[in-house]
């Protein structure tokens, strides 16, 4: 919990459930980029909490950057946190030495994109704490084929969304089957409750949306209907 003061009013904010995971991911005393950082909340609320030594707040949009400007201003840590209207890692300076990145709340598409446009700027000794909304299969097909081995995921529902949060670091190669890669390696280990229950969600739809296929009198294209028709024996053998 922090402090966010306005005028004379204060107003206690809490780190959304789903944040508050992300947090826990940061190794204390990490120099922090949040990439993506919207209101600034994660890294101002890491600060309050002396988890973080520095941090950069990254922000392509002018709306969320101004927002996350005036979360540091109003904090008092202008002299910690660094707000920079930047595209996606172009935010970090070698100089800023940056430990650890968190990018969080979009497709695992544009993280993997961000990540990949922005490789230059990456030194291979951060920890990288994702947080894609969708399009995990992809992210992680990045990861591997960039020498990040996944060191822990994690999923939670919350708002009737499932988020997952994929903690990766640069370690030499690494192999994931595709069912991996699709379900997450260590997720598949642990097979959480959460996750148990969202591939039933979806094993659902599939099989509702293969129903619909095949009821469909315009023809589908056989590559679309194979690769559902795969995805649903796979969540089968999964939940089995």
């Amino acid at each position: 919990m922090f402090v966010v003061k306005k005028g004379r009013q204060l107003n206690q904010q809490i780190l959304s459930m789903r944040l508050e995971r992300v947090a826990a991911q940061v190794p204390a005393g990490a120099r922090l980029a949040d990439i993506g950082s919207d209101h600034g909340y994660l890294p101002v609320a890491l600060m309050h909490r002396g988890a973080i030594t520095a941090a950069v707040a990254g922000e392509v949009a002018l709306t969320p950057f101004h927002a996350a400007e005036r979360s540091v201003h109003e904090n008092g840590l202008e002299q910690r946190i660094s707000v920079r209207l930047a595209n996606g890692l172009a935010a970090i300076e070698p100089a800023d030495g940056i430990t650890a990145i968190s990018i969080c709340g979009m497709g695992g598409e544009t993280i993997r994109d961000i990540l990949d446009s922005g490789k230059a700027r990456l030194s291979g000794q951060e920890r990288l704490i994702l947080q894609p909304n969708g399009g995990e299969q992809p992210l992680r097909q990045w990861l591997m084929e960039n020498d990040y081995r996944i060191l822990c995921e994690e999923l939670l529902r919350e708002n009737r969304f499932d988020y997952e949060i994929i903690v990766a670091e640069r370690a030499g190669p690494v192999m994931y089957t595709a069912e991996e890669l699709y379900f997450g390696p260590l997720q598949m280990q642990a097979r959480s409750p959460a996750f148990l229950a969202k591939w039933q969600r979806l094993l659902h739809q599939k099989q509702q949306t293969l129903a619909h296929l095949a009821r469909a009198r315009q023809a589908v294209p056989e590559e679309k209907v194979r690769d559902i028709s795969r995805q649903a024996r796979w969540i089968t053998r999964l939940l089995a």
